[in-house]
């Protein structure tokens, strides 16, 4: 395997100057590419399925691209072009935040690859940079340095990612409220007083809901940013 770092593919020509005419765009490739990935996870993803799809022939598509990995950075960034990066901010950074780990934890729900293909190295195109500078953006009232902004962006997509995985046999993702008392209820049947007090006592202690305050994606949202962006007094 070569040590040579992948050239991306937003530097080079849509398509090859010679040979054939091609057929279909890159944005048309990425569209058959990514319903196919919806529906199949990205293993559906190949050069050939892809080319089968568009009713041709696998060799056509490197008239467009280098390699499958090309294909996967256009889906991320075609992906990710579906945040709305340009909707007016309310104002506070931390709301502001929130509001978009909510549509980034729509959109990868929308597709459940999205989390997969963002795990490899790949190159960055010009809807993820976007997505940056819109973070970047929201936080410059902030006096953290840039590294530690872009770290915080980096937790913030970690913990989306998470939240996004449904788990089997449980409420749907959009309640994750539910979700959480069903694991209660599972964790409790298997709590032994004697042997677990702490436990038994988190269990059988009244709980206090009027001060719940938003669901548990937003409190973990909130409390990792305030943790990694707010310097303690």
């Amino acid at each position: 395997m070569s040590g040579t770092a992948r050239e991306s593919i937003w530097t080079r020509p849509d398509r090859r100057s010679r040979g054939p005419v091609p057929q279909h765009s890159r944005a048309e490739i990425v569209a058959a590419a990514t319903a196919l990935a919806d529906a199949g996870g990205l293993p559906a993803v190949s050069m050939r399925a892809v080319a089968a799809a568009l009713d041709t022939g696998a060799g056509s598509l490197y008239r467009y691209l280098s390699s499958r990995d090309d294909l996967l950075d256009l889906m991320v960034d075609a992906a990710l072009g579906e945040l709305p990066v340009d909707r007016p901010l309310p104002g506070d950074w931390l709301d502001s935040l929130v509001g978009l780990a909510r549509d980034q934890l729509a959109l990868y729900r929308r597709h459940p690859w999205l989390s997969e293909a963002t795990r490899r190295p790949g190159a960055f195109g010009p809807r993820t940079v976007d997505y940056f500078e819109r973070c970047l953006a929201i936080m410059a009232p902030l006096p953290n340095a840039p590294g530690a902004k872009m770290e915080a962006v980096a937790v913030l997509t970690g913990v989306v990612a998470l939240f996004s995985v449904p788990a089997p046999m449980n409420p749907p993702p959009d309640d994750p409220q539910a979700m959480a008392r069903k694991q209660a209820g599972q964790l409790f049947a298997l709590v032994d007083p004697g042997r677990h007090p702490h436990l038994a006592a988190a269990f059988t202690t009244p709980q206090d809901n009027a001060d719940a305050g938003p669901d548990l994606f937003e409190r973990t949202i909130r409390g990792v940013l305030r943790g990694l962006l707010i310097k303690p007094v």
